[in-house]
């Protein structure tokens, strides 16, 4: 006897069922996000102290500290006047050897760039001021 294939035996015979392997690739979908580490952006942490209503006094006798001030245009401004970025340094240097207790302190306006305080900063540091301190200015508590 021979044996005749009934066309529809054949392919009824040849369906996959998709369903079981669907739910394996959403499992392990589920699980690389959930385990999958996400990039972190890198930048300048300030901590912003609580400033008191009223500024304390000043003693006019007490040491002179070097005010650089960076407006938002990233213009460095030193003793009322503005000085290119080459110069920082001699300026700092001399008015840190009027005054060695001198401390410099960067007064930078909110919309300037961070690369501008870290040349400032470069730019004490090479003239061997030991304290670079950053007040920001126009941000809004």
């Amino acid at each position: 006897m021979s044996r005749r294939r009934r066309r529809g035996d054949a392919e009824d015979k040849a369906d996959i069922d998709l369903t079981p392997m669907l739910d394996v690739v959403f499992i392990m979908l589920i699980f690389f996000i959930v385990t999958a580490s996400f990039i972190k952006e890198v930048g300048l942490n300030i901590n912003i102290p609580d400033l008191p209503d009223e500024p304390p006094p000043v003693d006019p006798d007490g040491p002179k500290n070097i005010l650089v001030e960076v407006t938002s245009a990233n213009e460095i401004m030193m003793e009322g006047r503005r000085v290119d970025i080459r110069s920082v340094r001699s300026v700092i240097e001399r008015q840190f050897a009027e005054n060695p207790e001198a401390v410099v302190i960067v007064k930078a306006d909110a919309k300037s760039e961070a690369g501008t305080y870290v040349a400032i900063a470069d730019a004490a540091k090479s003239a061997k001021v030991p304290q670079v301190t950053l007040v920001p200015d126009g941000i809004d508590n």
